[in-house]
């Protein structure tokens, strides 16, 4: 018998459509269902983590997790990619070059350890991490069969220079937004942030949704188009940005 998404610790969203808020970093991972496909939002910061999704997922789905998209190259997203296997794997043009290349793997392995992963899970993940095969530079309609589609849209830079988010269709809508949105702190600007073109991202994003859709943000709680507009007008003023 399978088990129902709050059994699995899920939150249900929609029909066929709910998320999971992972330990640790709070890190928002999503999943839309249908039959004979699954889409996962974010792999999770460990092969292990990576792991616990698929089983779950596998669990909710009926079936193995066939795409897999990324909203964006930090790792506590992405770290699990290579626990699922034979998934098509999506992400915004150019996160390859975050994702592939000595250099751009060790920044991504330190940058996991200095957040407090430990050292081992780190280096095992970033050794066995696969890019996404599939690079998204405006907006990619991602059909799951059975009528069901997402919209995969390339909206940033801005929380990093590889923003993608995923808008799932329905009643309500509902829109991962990555770490462009963060409702359990204040969002973080890295090195790799835009700040000067966030606040657009942010738009683009409530262009994207609408006023009545729900918005997932990468880390907390799922908030309304108003919560959206006014993180806008907080990064815009902390910016400076008009």
């Amino acid at each position: 018998m399978t088990m129902t998404w709050e059994e699995l610790g899920w939150e249900r969203l929609a029909a066929g459509v709910g998320r999971c808020r992972l330990p640790g970093w709070d890190c928002t991972t999503g999943l839309v269902v249908r039959e004979g496909t699954a889409l996962l939002i974010d792999a999770g910061s460990s092969l292990a983590e990576g792991a616990r999704l698929r089983a779950e997922a596998q669990e909710l789905a009926g079936h193995r997790v066939t795409h897999l998209a990324l909203t964006h190259p930090h790792f506590d997203h992405v770290l699990g990619v290579a626990a699922f296997a034979g998934a098509e794997v999506y992400g915004a043009v150019g996160i390859d070059t975050v994702l592939d290349g000595r250099h751009a793997r060790e920044d991504l392995r330190a940058d996991a350890v200095g957040n407090g992963l430990d050292a081992h899970l780190a280096e095992e993940a970033v050794d066995a991490l696969v890019a996404p095969r599939h690079h998204v530079s405006g907006e990619w309609t991602l059909d799951l069969g059975g009528g069901r589609q997402v919209l995969l849209a390339n909206v940033g830079p801005g929380h990093s220079a590889h923003d993608l988010a995923v808008l799932v269709p329905g009643s309500p809508e509902v829109v991962f937004c990555g770490d462009l949105v963060e409702e359990s702190g204040e969002p973080q600007a890295g090195s790799d942030a835009v700040p000067s073109q966030w606040p657009a991202a942010l738009d683009r994003l409530l262009d994207l949704g609408g006023e009545d859709a729900l918005y997932v943000p990468g880390h907390g709680a799922v908030v309304d188009a108003g919560f959206v507009r006014r993180q806008r007008d907080e990064l815009a003023a902390r910016f400076g940005v008009s």
